[in-house]
């Protein structure tokens, strides 16, 4: 495509988690003439010997940025889904990612305002504002899901839209599992709103209090004795 540089976004569409499934991972790829100065260390091939190593030695590198190497496990995954796929099979899904993101946008914009009405792709927006009146903000709609069995889309991104639900449907997912997330947003729509307030009721962890948690996090977990439990 003729770049130098390109940031690969993998999730989604390239089988790894987005959001809260994470993790996820970006790995950047260079053309050759600018391998001398990405970070180290890289991995070389010893072809000689036929095994694999950690280069550190870069003419040019711009040193170590970090000690973590990020999450090779999700671009192993990636990479073999790609593999499996080949280049026909990576046109269809990226076909199908849009024809399902399409097909759920029109079901979904007559029961939910659709702010932008130009040609979508893989992803579209939907606001919540139409259930504003009755008390029920967008991530009440997401807490609702997960009683659904569902992985809420994500929500209030992007900023420009009020209330927003930004759903992108997997490519790759049936028919049938596109019908149910939309016959579930099209039933939350009507339920009642102390339903709503208080989703999600089948979680193993319900509502949280987001202003306590925001004020005092637990930011990490420790096993207490009984005598020391409050």
């Amino acid at each position: 495509m003729g770049y130098d540089i390109v940031h690969f976004n993998l999730h989604k569409s390239f089988a790894t988690p987005h959001g809260g499934g994470g993790p996820g991972s970006g790995p950047v790829g260079v053309v050759d003439k600018l391998t001398e100065y990405l970070p180290v260390p890289v991995v070389g091939k010893d072809k000689q010997e036929n095994r694999y190593f950690l280069d550190y030695d870069k003419a040019n590198t711009v040193g170590k940025v970090r000690s973590f190497f990020g999450n090779f496990g999700v671009m192993v995954k990636a990479y073999t889904y790609l593999k499996v796929l080949g280049r026909k099979g990576v046109k269809d899904v990226a076909e199908m990612a849009v024809l399902n993101s399409c097909y759920m946008k029109e079901k979904l914009k007559t029961h939910y305002p659709l702010p932008n009405k130009d040609a979508r792709k893989h992803e579209f927006v939907l606001s919540g504002e139409n259930m504003a009146s009755k008390g029920i903000k967008t991530l009440d709609i997401a807490k609702r899901l997960i009683d659904y069995g569902m992985h809420p889309p994500t929500i209030y991104f992007p900023l420009i839209v009020h209330e927003a639900l930004m759903i992108e449907p997997t490519e790759t997912e049936p028919k049938a599992e596109l019908d149910r997330f939309i016959d579930a947003m099209i039933r939350i729509k009507d339920e009642d709103p102390a339903i709503l307030h208080e989703a999600p009721h089948n979680a193993v962890v319900t509502r949280l209090d987001e202003v306590l948690a925001a004020k005092n996090p637990i930011l990490s977990y420790m096993m207490l004795r009984d005598d020391r439990k409050k």
